[in-house]
């Protein structure tokens, strides 16, 4: 009797009873009528199954008692009561078996509720900050609207009374730059706007799995107090083993959202800092974007070709591999658990000795590379993580001189915008196989190819060393 009376107690019944019976307190209300009787149906059974344990701990201290101890008590209480019809319905399997079902339902119902709170909290910060940035667009627009209206004026005045001097005229030309500059910044906000839209309807799916997960525990308990079924049975209506899918599978939605907004915030956070750095060594615009968009496609093509080194490793380690899933699928999902396991500073040594190789840039001879180390680090990351979602994801195929298209490229704001070719890139595009997910940035002028060969034609050839420490000797334009 002691024994069942610790187990009674380990279980905790009437902490789970008391909580179960809160929780439909608080979401009546909320329930329909069905969902409501399921939530009484359910209370009454783990009533009826906690009485149950009690009658056995009755049973056993009468035993204890001898022939005649507590008569008394049973004739006065226990049959009284058991007058009143009261019926006790006994489980199909075990108590300890059905209380740990219900502790894991239990459990599993305060989680989704935290993951559900959480994520709905998340997007409502999400839609605040879109209000938010959506006024700042209108009213920076209106800005602009006013700006230019303001400088039409002005320009009207100046040529009537031509009273306009040289300065005046220069000051103009900045404000209209730095308002062009304030447009395109906005411009690339409200493309953000998309990525956190598509954050949106990925927690979105990320909710609706979770709810499909708990409607299959609550199947599985459902199941478990169905009247006795055969376990050949219950074993066999099971799906196999082999069709369920790998961490790697499940996190791909996940993975493929934080992997988008990384390569988005190396184009707005890291590209600026890299720019900033080279910017008092290299003063030719033109030249400085080229770079910085040639580093940005070489850490790529090292980081696809590291992550098929490791991958092939990782195979023949797991060459010996058993189990549900496919060599592929196990290979996938360890590299995605251990992506810490990634030689990212030889990638980012072989990406600087490359472009010291690159006869496409030129920089000063005072320029080291590894300036720029960060941005190459943070590429070959997210490169290399970019190889683990199903499909991949890569950087879309760029040429000097190539049509412009609306679909890869956005132009930058001293671009020519009826020039029909690319004079030169500033970032990539990334895609999905033929998709565009991120567009790039170019700069359209117009006879770019002729201007590109006349001044590369007269550029002699640079010796450069293979080491990150280099001693440059390049023309460079400044």
């Amino acid at each position: 009797m002691a024994a069942t009376l610790r187990r009674l107690t380990n279980t905790s019944s009437f902490t789970v009873l008391q909580e179960k019976l809160e929780n439909w307190h608080r979401d009546y209300h909320v329930f329909s009528c069905e969902q409501n009787l399921n939530r009484c149906c359910e209370l009454i059974e783990l009533t009826a199954k906690i009485q149950g344990q009690l009658f056995a701990i009755l049973n056993l201290a009468a035993a204890e008692g001898g022939q005649y101890a507590g008569v008394d008590t049973l004739k006065t209480r226990l049959l009284p009561w058991l007058g009143n019809s009261f019926s006790i319905s006994r489980p199909s399997v075990t108590d300890d078996t059905s209380m740990q079902l219900i502790q894991d339902s239990a459990e599993k119902d305060r989680q989704l509720r935290e993951l559900s709170c959480s994520h709905e909290s998340d997007m409502k910060k999400m839609e605040v900050q879109l209000i938010s940035t959506r006024l700042q667009l209108d009213s920076v627009t209106a800005e602009l609207v006013d700006v230019q209206k303001e400088l039409e004026e002005t320009k009207r005045k100046s040529a009537t009374t031509l009273l306009a001097t040289e300065d005046e005229i220069l000051q103009l030309k900045s404000d209209l730059r730095s308002a062009n500059e304030r447009l395109e910044i906005y411009k690339r906000k409200l493309e953000a706007l998309d990525d956190y839209e598509r954050q949106i309807r990925l927690l979105k799916d990320e909710v609706s799995y979770l709810n499909t997960e708990k409607a299959m525990l609550q199947e599985r308990l459902v199941r478990s107090r169905s009247p006795s079924p055969l376990p050949r049975l219950s074993r066999s209506s099971s799906p196999p083993r082999n069709g369920s899918p790998t961490r790697a599978q499940l996190t791909n939605s996940s993975r493929y959202a934080r992997l988008v907004s990384s390569f988005s915030d190396l184009y707005a956070v890291e590209r600026l800092e890299a720019q900033s750095l080279l910017r008092r060594y290299i003063h030719n615009m033109a030249n400085l974007s080229m770079l910085l968009f040639i580093c940005c496609c070489e850490s790529f093509q090292r980081a696809k070709l590291d992550y098929r080194k490791f991958k092939l490793r990782v195979r023949k380690t797991l060459s010996s591999h058993i189990g549900p899933e496919s060599l592929e699928d196990a290979a996938v999902d360890y590299i995605v658990k251990n992506l810490d396991l990634y030689d990212v500073q030889s990638s980012v040594n072989d990406v600087i000795n490359a472009m010291n190789l690159n006869l496409q840039i030129s920089f000063p001879p005072e320029v080291d590379l590894s300036l720029i180390s960060d941005l190459i680090r943070e590429t070959c990351r997210v490169a290399f993580a970019m190889q683990t979602l199903d499909p991949p994801l890569d950087l879309a195929f760029a040429s000097d001189g190539e049509l412009y298209n609306d679909t890869k490229y956005r132009r930058s704001f001293d671009s020519e915008f009826t020039a029909p070719l690319v004079s030169y890139h500033v970032w990539p595009a990334l895609v999905e196989g033929n998709t565009v997910v991120v567009k790039g940035e170019a700069v359209t002028r117009r006879a770019a190819l002729w201007s590109r060969s006349r001044s590369r034609s007269v550029s002699p050839l640079r010796s450069r060393s293979l080491s990150p420490s280099h001693s440059l000797v390049s023309l460079y334009d400044i």
